[in-house]
């Protein structure tokens, strides 16, 4: 049985990854599989490259700021209180584009969370990371993802390429 749990404001296990912080404020350890949760703060312009996950459904909660969405061949704008589901089998990509934007990132069923603690490190604070001092293990984030039932679809975006957006 999973047990009820709270998690405040400034709660949860924070990880610097990729230059994004992420704080889990719950894993599949907490929820006994069923799903995890983290609250993303990213830079603008942070983008994730086109990516899909075989294992789990993705769901993007904008709580502040404005996100350019790409899931299959649809492209939308998600600002303050969208909500994007993004289905298991359908790549998908995300690109922050306020300076102040927060969202929600969720998981189900819980395990692909492991992938961000392994490939990525415990935040020294709630604050974005220094600026990396270089690019990131390509290949360490690329072997990881299989193992977690996900595959890149293209290379990453390069700095000033945009996710287009038609809605």
């Amino acid at each position: 049985m999973t047990l009820p749990f709270i998690k405040q404001a400034q709660e949860g296990r924070a990880v610097w990854h990729v230059g994004a912080l992420l704080n889990f404020k719950a894993t599949g350890e907490e929820t006994d599989g069923q799903f995890w949760m983290a609250e993303q703060i990213s830079p603008p312009g942070y983008t994730s490259p086109l990516h899909t996950h075989t294992r789990e459904d993705e769901i993007f909660v904008v709580l502040d700021g404005e996100m350019s969405v790409r899931v299959g061949e649809e492209h939308h704008k998600a600002v303050r209180g969208a909500v994007v589901f993004a289905p298991r089998g359908l790549p998908h990509q995300f690109q922050v584009e306020d300076p102040d934007t927060r969202f929600l990132l969720m998981g189900t069923p819980a395990g692909f969370e492991n992938w961000f603690f392994e490939t990525g490190e415990p935040a020294q604070g709630l604050v974005l990371p220094p600026p990396p001092k270089g690019p990131p293990d390509v290949g360490k984030l690329l072997g990881a993802l299989e193992r977690y039932g996900a595959r890149m679809e293209g290379p990453p975006p390069g700095p000033g390429d945009d996710v287009p957006h038609t809605h």
